[in-house]
């Protein structure tokens, strides 16, 4: 066995006799995914290692004994965590908290502190980095390309408290002033909309089809689905063509910062 998962599949799929492109046609997965892994540049999902060990005819193999991920993060996200590495295009809703990528790590931290049981500080600690670690892809000034779209309820909540949101909704104004995120608000007095009822992430790719993972109170699901994921993404343009426009976005996020007191 080669010393690397991907080694170890590269050396099945060529004992097969298969070319890259006909064990990813066998697996209904793309080409350069299959290369990204076997050069150790990418952990598939346990979906895509199921398939690949039913493509080589290697019983469990490939399913059973995936790289372990040292990324602290709930078991329902681990899946879309890989995905969002990868995407070149993220669309987020998040209708009362401001979603991961995008938390301070105040703002983070007060998050975790919610928790029931509650977690130790030590692993509330360790959580806060492994979000942090995430918000990395955000150094890129390009890609991915990011759309975030916040219920105005995510402003209004005081996670943390006053200074803590302050610098919250600064940190989100700096990422729109800089160009590097689109962020656009739902008012409340919209009223009812379809995504009202818990948090999206609509991720497209340069070499796989596009994907979405929606979440409510400790359920994941991350969708595949062609079907699913356009109806989703039909849901999300509904609800973007009902905020308000970027410019509008930002003065309301400045004047929620205001009011919450200037902290830093």
């Amino acid at each position: 066995m080669g010393s690397t998962y991907g080694d170890w599949l590269r050396e099945q799929r060529e004992a097969a006799g298969l070319t890259q492109q006909q064990l990813a046609d066998a697996a209904v997965m793309t080409r350069s995914h299959i290369a990204h892994i076997e050069a150790g540049r990418r952990i598939p999902s346990k979906e895509d290692a199921r398939r690949l060990d039913k493509a080589l005819d290697t019983g469990n193999v490939l399913s059973s004994f995936l790289p372990r991920d040292d990324t602290t993060v709930a078991d329902r996200f681990a899946d879309a965590l890989k995905l969002e590495q990868q995407a070149t295009t993220i669309r987020e809703f998040a209708s009362s908290l401001v979603p991961g990528l995008f938390q301070t790590k105040r703002y983070a931290h007060a998050v975790m502190r919610t928790a029931f049981p509650p977690w130790s500080e030590e692993e509330c600690d360790r959580l806060v980095v492994t979000r942090l670690e995430r918000a990395k892809i955000l150094t890129d000034p390009v890609t991915p390309v990011l759309w975030v779209l916040l219920d105005e309820a995510v402003l209004r909540r005081p996670v943390g408290g006053p200074a803590v949101m302050a610098g919250q909704i600064a940190h989100l104004m700096r990422l729109v002033e800089s160009g590097r995120v689109r962020v656009h608000v739902l008012p409340l007095g919209l009223g009812a909309h379809p995504l009202m009822m818990g948090l999206m992430k609509l991720m497209r790719f340069e070499d796989q089809p596009p994907a979405a993972y929606t979440e409510g109170l400790s359920v994941g699901k991350l969708h595949d689905s062609p079907t699913v994921v356009q109806r989703l993404e039909d849901v999300y343009d509904l609800a973007l063509s009902d905020a308000l426009p970027l410019t509008e976005s930002l003065a309301l996020m400045r004047a929620t910062a205001k009011e919450y007191g200037h902290h830093d």
